[in-house]
């Protein structure tokens, strides 16, 4: 079998990937990118950020026409989920046309379909639907990303998975009258609001007591009273088998607190979490894997400085923008030789759980703080006060700042409530660059916008 020599080539086409290959390709190296589907964007795309937000923004539209229907919005909006998902499909096509363009008009990237394997520190396999091709390879990015968990749960098969609501043609087309959601996650968290925004009873089992395991107790405190009363959560749940009942729906059997009890739905949405998919062949060259994913620090790279590992794969901050910008690190360290010149910044990395209404962080939050010895001032404005939030009839929730209580420079931040996915980015701004309460208070934000309430509440302090 021929080898076919390359300068790049990455095992993944989705946001830890793509951004390296086009940037080392207009540096003129050669780049192949091997992935499953065939089709840049990853999961990002076929199953994650952009079809669930298409649906969520759906239902948060549907959510503020009922909530504005007494100030002057008459006539009432009738739902068709046929419609809502044939919208997200649209929007997923669309995305995949221009990807599909950008990589036809980019000059020495090629894109296998098919599943690749290390063979050894240069070498990689690819097993396609045409045979195995070889290649040596001067640079290799695993940016294989991540998959959802299936956890060993008697009758899982009766459940659908995020991927099965939200990938290109779902596998669910109408609205279902009860959803029972298994996992308290952000995935599962977010679904259950978009469901019952749109009408569905929800009922949410969550295995340990806290829900959005993993984040600050603060937030999700102040986040949890401003979920639609509606979706029924019970936390210490463990779940014990799916069944049939004799009308075709679903049965939950599940424990709590020694107690059994059966919960009935139409639909099971299976979301206990997702895991790296890690490469074979990844640990017998001896790349570090942890139970996270593969071991890298800021440089992105592994054991061998030429190969890196971006992502979801990594599993440091497994979001879609972080996996980009540790793509660009790593085209950043490849152009330097494999010497790090750039550094990925793990710590300022916003995230925003898109419940209705949403909560974002972004930095050192409280809980961290704490762990850490760090003494915080923190400065707060509610949106209660909010003219955007007036207008909008949406004043649940607020801005909290965290400074150093030496220096008041900014640490990090949240938002529960109106804008949060959109503010989050500019406190995250102002947190890496060092800014100050003094910094963000000096600057004259738009009125009326809730983005003034950063200000707000860095003078909050003062």
């Amino acid at each position: 079998m021929a080898i076919q020599y390359v300068d790049l080539l990455t095992i993944g086409a989705g946001g830890g990937a793509y951004p390296a290959a086009f940037r080392l390709a207009q540096a003129g190296r050669s780049v192949i990118m091997v992935d499953p589907k065939g089709a840049m964007s990853g999961n990002c795309l076929y199953e994650g950020c952009v079809p669930s937000k298409a649906i969520r923004e759906t239902a948060e539209i549907y959510q503020s026409q009922q909530r504005l229907a007494g100030h002057g919005l008459a006539g009432a909006i009738s739902i068709d989920f046929t419609k809502i998902t044939m919208h997200k499909d649209a929007v997923q096509a669309r995305r995949y046309e221009q990807h599909a363009a950008e990589l036809a008009a980019a000059r020495n990237i090629k894109l296998i379909q098919g599943t690749a394997r290390l063979l050894g520190p240069h070498e990689v396999a690819v097993n396609t639907t045409e045979g195995e091709q070889r290649f040596h390879c001067a640079q290799i990015i695993i940016a294989s990303g991540s998959d959802i968990f299936i956890p060993p749960i008697p009758g899982v098969e009766l459940c659908l998975t995020s991927h099965d609501l939200y990938k290109p043609d779902s596998a669910l087309k109408t609205l279902p009258e009860r959803l029972i959601v298994i996992g308290g996650g952000y995935i599962g968290l977010e679904t259950a609001t978009f469901f019952a925004a749109l009408g569905t009873k929800v009922t949410l089992l969550q295995k340990g007591e806290q829900l959005l395991s993993g984040m600050d107790p603060g937030m999700v405190t102040l986040l949890t009273p401003l979920l639609d009363p509606a979706i029924r959560i019970r936390t210490g749940v463990d779940v014990t088998a799916v069944t049939l009942t004799p009308e075709g729906g679903r049965r939950v059997h599940y424990t709590r607190a020694e107690e059994t009890d059966t919960l009935d739905g139409d639909v099971v949405l299976m979301a206990v979490g997702r895991r790296p998919v890690i490469p074979v062949g990844t640990t017998e060259i001896g790349i570090a894997v942890t139970r996270k994913g593969i071991d890298v620090g800021p440089s992105l790279q592994t054991v061998h400085p030429h190969i890196y590992a971006c992502g979801d794969v990594n599993g440091r901050v497994p979001l879609f923008h972080a996996a980009v910008r540790q793509s660009m690190v790593a085209a950043h360290n490849i152009l330097g030789g494999n010497i790090p010149l750039d550094y990925a910044d793990f710590n300022h990395v916003p995230t925003t759980v898109f419940t209705l209404p949403a909560a974002a962080y972004v930095g050192l939050t409280p809980a961290l703080a704490e762990a850490q010895g760090i003494k915080l001032r923190t400065g707060r404005y509610d949106f209660a006060e909010d003219s955007r939030a007036q207008i909008l009839e949406r004043m649940e929730g607020g801005i909290q700042l965290f400074f150093a209580a030496d220096s008041l420079r900014l640490l990090g931040g949240w938002v529960v409530g109106i804008d949060a996915g959109q503010l989050i980015g500019q406190i995250g701004t102002a947190a890496a660059h060092g800014l100050t309460a003094y910094d963000l208070a000096r600057f004259a934000d738009q009125h009326p916008m809730s983005a003034e309430g950063i200000g707000k509440a860095a003078r909050s302090l003062f």
